[in-house]
């Protein structure tokens, strides 16, 4: 489980935009050690997103499409009101 911890932490931190490296890498440093094993697969899934999609959600610039409406979305929704 570690492993995956550690893995999600780079890909979440290696965006490629600066907003996205902000919210779901500082999501990532803060709550990776608090997600349970079905949460970090979430999370990982969610990460294969292009980071325009996510910004544009996350930011509810556009609706979030069902199959990423999840627990995930909503404490990335949650932790970026916090910034």
């Amino acid at each position: 489980m570690e492993t995956l911890r550690k893995r999600l932490l780079y890909k979440a931190n290696h965006r490629g935009m600066q907003e996205t490296d902000k919210i779901i890498g500082g999501f990532a440093v803060q709550e990776l050690a608090n997600l349970s094993e079905a949460q970090l697969h979430e999370f990982d899934t969610m990460l294969d997103v292009p980071d325009v999609d996510l910004l544009s959600w996350i930011l509810a610039r556009e609706p979030i499409p069902e199959a990423y409406d999840n627990e995930i979305m909503g404490l990335l929704i949650k932790f970026k009101e916090g910034l």
